[in-house]
Parts: structure tokens; sequence; C-alpha cells
């Protein structure tokens, strides 16, 4: 049996992933160009818009494959190899106060220095 290897769908997800989302649009896109073509008439005795009909159809089709995409990426959950490692903005708090959580000793900063958040004093000159 082969090994599934983090970060890439498998075979399965990959083939009804891609495959409902296009069949979904195609649908909606026949359905909004026929729909169009027969409505833009303006009568039963004038001719079919056929170029209203495509243009519709065209719209439909990309506006629903993008939201449809972008449906699938919310849903989709981040690989579990993502969350792994130190990371550099992992935490919002001050590196000393993880040091003093820890019970590491958090090196001592100069006296002139600026503290966290504080605004820097204004130069002369």
């Amino acid at each position: 049996m082969a090994k599934r290897q983090p970060g890439k769908p498998t075979q399965g997800r990959f083939r009804h992933g891609i495959k409902a989302p296009l069949v979904f649009s195609a649908v909606l896109a026949v359905v909004a160009g026929v729909a169009t073509s027969i409505f833009a008439t303006g009568g039963g005795s004038q001719e079919l818009r056929v170029d209203l009909g495509l243009t519709a159809a065209g719209i439909a089709f990309i506006v629903s494959l993008v939201i449809c995409a972008m449906l699938m990426m919310a849903e989709t959950p981040n690989a579990e190899h993502l969350s792994q490692g130190s990371g550099v903005n992992r935490s919002s708090t001050r590196p000393d106060a993880q040091a003093r959580g820890t019970g590491q000793q958090a090196a001592p900063e100069p006296d002139d220095a600026p503290r966290y958040g504080e605004r820097l004093p204004k130069r002369d000159g």
C-alpha cells in the first residue's frame, strides 16, 4: 500500500473535488444561457438572442466556478505538518514574558532603550 504524503491530496479526493464544481458550473451556465436567450428576445415573433445567451452563460460559468473554488478552499483544513515547528509569529506576547512563563531568564534591557509600546524620544537637531 502506498503511503500518503502530507500536503498532497489523494487521488479520489482530487477527482471528486474538481469534477463536481465543473459540472455544477456547466449546468448553471447552460440554464443561464438558455434563459437569457429566451427572455432577451422580447417576444415570440423576434429572433433568438444567442449572443446575449452566450455572454450570460460565460459569466455564470466563471462566477459559479470561482465561488465554488473559494468555498472549497475555506472548507479544506491545513495539513497537520504545517502546525509543527517553532514558527516566527506564533505568539503575540513579549519574549521576556514567554521566558518568565517557562522559568528561563530573559536578557535585561539597557536602561536607555525604549520599552515595548513606548514612543521614541524626540531627537534634537
